[in-house]
């Protein structure tokens, strides 16, 4: 028979007698370690995490008040619920507890059952909220699974077909974290980023020409420029793969992950004066994952061989997209991307 493992409870009080009372109140159920000051408290910490500290509000060398709002600032101890004990029975002091991040307020002195009553019931909530966080962790975990097999297969499918390789996918993906880094560093778009789930962004971004799979071997790998005919088939590409997208969301449980690629795979081609297809958006009309593939996408698409053209130099495609500043690009981000081009640069 498995042994179920006590929780451990501290108790910081000044007084020794104090300290007996709770241990003896909780130790037939719980594991309970007596701690004599606030500066021991966060001393046992560092070997040994409660499950719930009981904290006298008048501690040596800090207020119970000035204690719990350093658990709370420390990323290793905010998470651990505190009980006050406090002998001050009025509402502002109640109040300056919770306010500090207290769990519950007991006053003193205590009864031994209140005090049982209290613990079990703050360990009940911890245990509950440390539930739902696992189960988050692990729908997360299937999301993003499920997002990448999906990714993979369908990228590998248009990839094998439009002739790219998988470095093309790679050095996207890196392109554009270093881009959206430097627009958190500097504080634009912050919030519109603010709300993104950066990883499912970068993964949707392989998608972005997922429309491309029903375009026919003749125009996809013609090597040459296109006829005004062929292009005008070539833009299809986009509303195909919007449909495609829409059509997979429209029958998936879960389709969260596809909203990002959705907005990549319908504005990817837009252009900031509104030239750009398959709507002719303008300016911030145009989604911001757009707005951030089309520079990326036309910057490796420069700097790469294709069927129908030679590569050139970095040097040479980062005057080109800042030619397209306030035409065809969006001005902040081609001003992100000039701050931050010699990490688009291969190694030497």
């Amino acid at each position: 028979m498995v042994t179920k493992k006590r929780k451990k409870i501290f108790v910081v009080y000044n007084s020794k007698v104090s300290l007996t009372a709770c241990k003896n109140a909780l130790k037939e159920f719980y594991e309970v370690y007596p701690v004599v000051s606030a500066l021991k408290l966060f001393e046992m910490m560092k070997s040994v995490l409660p499950d719930l500290v009981l904290l006298d509000t008048e501690t040596h060398e800090m207020n119970g008040y000035e204690v719990i709002k350093m658990m709370k600032e420390d990323s290793c101890f905010k998470h651990i619920p505190v009980v006050l004990l406090a002998s001050n029975k009025d509402e502002s002091s109640e109040l300056e507890g919770f306010d500090s991040g207290a769990a519950d307020y007991i006053s003193k002195p205590f009864s031994a059952p209140l005090l049982l009553r209290r613990v079990s019931k703050q360990l009940a909530i911890k245990d509950y909220v440390d539930s739902l966080k696992t189960m988050v962790r692990e729908k997360t975990a299937a999301v993003i699974s499920l997002q990448n097999t999906v990714f993979n297969t369908v990228t590998g499918l248009v990839g094998f077909r439009d002739r790219l390789t998988g470095d093309h996918v790679t050095r996207t993906q890196h392109y554009l974290r270093v881009l959206i880094d430097e627009l958190i560093r500097e504080g634009s778009y912050a919030g519109e980023l603010m709300g993104w789930d950066i990883d499912f962004f970068l993964s949707s971004a392989q998608l972005h020409d997922v429309g491309k799979i029903a375009i026919t071997d003749h125009i996809l790998n013609k090597p040459g420029k296109l006829t005004s005919e062929e292009f005008e088939i070539m833009k299809t590409h986009v509303p195909v793969g919007v449909n495609a997208i829409k059509k997979i969301m429209s029958t998936a449980v879960e389709h969260s992950f596809l909203r990002h690629t959705l907005s990549i795979v319908g504005a990817h081609h837009e252009k900031w004066d509104g030239s750009g297809y398959p709507k002719k958006l303008k300016g911030r009309d145009i989604p911001l994952e757009g707005r951030l593939m089309a520079i990326i996408d036309v910057y490796d698409a420069l700097v790469s061989e294709r069927p129908y053209k030679k590569s050139i130099p970095p040097i040479q495609a980062a005057a080109i997209i800042k030619k397209g500043r306030g035409t065809h690009f969006d001005p902040l981000l081609v001003d992100a991307f000039n701050a931050v081009f010699d990490r688009f640069l291969p190694p030497t």
